[in-house]
């Protein structure tokens, strides 16, 4: 497939490179800017999708999150399809156009959650949904990253809520939360505290969330850009059949009566997002572009389907809402 990317910050250097690698092309980059991705120079580039005067198929949408429906919505009214980087949006509103854009386009969208292609996050998935762990009752979800305040700085929206929509929760650790929300569903109710501490900036950089769901499940998350050096995300399930420990998407733990643990060790996958923004390994991107291509040409749902990405927004929003820290 031919693709137009748009934005030309940091991510979409990866996505250039991503989908070479599997064969595609990109035909130029939509940029408000006028730049093309500081790796990629001689890309052509344009200031709107409507000034593109060459042929493809797809946009990859790489703005800043509170712009990503501008981008989406612009995508299904020229009847291209739409793979949006996280997350879907950072609204109520904003994703139900660029879900209803897309719909009455006939076009395929779906969000880069690129966590849900590991091999473990899969094998965990399909037992969960076979019902292998018998009652889950307990989940806890650590995110703990650390960004130094020059990564703040290198922008005017990082941090802030209009277009980052938030701090952590919302950047860093919604690929954490959308596992969750793919694994378990959106809760019920959740309750928090977020503050900032060593940042500053508009929105949190630090805070947990305590979240109940209506088969009774409770649920822990803490995420943070605060917890200096960065340590690899942790998500602990508890069942009544045994525990099961994701490190970074890799099992680490498996003590589950009655199930071996399905664990793939060839996956090396070693995006290191608890330290670091930039993205060196393109593996898992490849993956969901492959997968977003399969669905645009055989109209299966794409594994970051939009509707199961927006649960991801809607958790986020709620634990937002739910701060006990005014």
């Amino acid at each position: 497939m031919r693709y137009v990317i748009i934005g030309s910050g940091n991510i979409s250097n990866t996505y250039v490179e991503a989908i070479s690698e599997i064969g595609g092309e990109v035909a130029g980059v939509v940029s408000r800017s006028g730049k093309s991705p500081a790796s990629y120079p001689a890309l052509p580039s344009w200031h709107s999708l409507d000034d593109v005067d060459q042929p493809y198929d797809a946009v990859c949408v790489t703005t800043p999150n509170g712009l990503h429906h501008e981008g989406i919505i612009a995508a299904a009214h020229h009847g291209k399809h739409a793979l949006c980087e996280k997350p879907l949006d950072i609204s109520i509103e904003a994703m139900d156009a660029a879900v209803s854009a897309c719909r009455k386009a006939d076009v395929t969208l779906a969000v880069a959650y690129q966590r849900r292609t590991a091999p473990d996050n899969r094998a965990v998935k399909k037992l969960l949904e076979q019902n292998a762990f018998g009652r889950v009752f307990a989940v806890d979800l650590v995110a703990k990253f650390y960004r130094p305040q020059s990564y703040y700085d290198s922008g005017d929206y990082r941090g802030g809520l209009a277009i980052d929509g938030g701090g952590p929760f919302m950047q860093q650790a919604c690929h954490n939360l959308d596992i969750y929300t793919w694994f378990f569903g959106k809760p019920t109710q959740v309750v928090s505290m977020l503050d900032r501490y060593t940042h500053d900036i508009e929105a949190e950089d630090h805070g947990a969330a305590l979240m109940r769901h209506e088969n009774g499940m409770i649920g822990t998350v803490v995420s943070s850009t605060a917890t200096k050096p960065g340590f690899a995300a942790r998500l602990d399930i508890h069942s009544e059949k045994g525990s099961v420990t994701l490190t970074d998407d890799v099992i680490t733990h498996w003590s589950i009566d009655g199930v071996d643990n399905p664990t793939d060790t060839s996956f090396e996958y070693n995006h290191n997002g608890a330290t670091s923004a930039t993205v060196s390994d393109t593996s898992a991107h490849k993956e969901i572009l492959q997968d977003f291509e399969r669905a645009v040409k055989t109209g299966s749902t794409p594994i970051g389907n939009a509707e199961s990405a927006r649960l991801t927004t809607e958790l986020i929003l709620m634990i937002y809402r739910g701060n006990l820290v005014k």
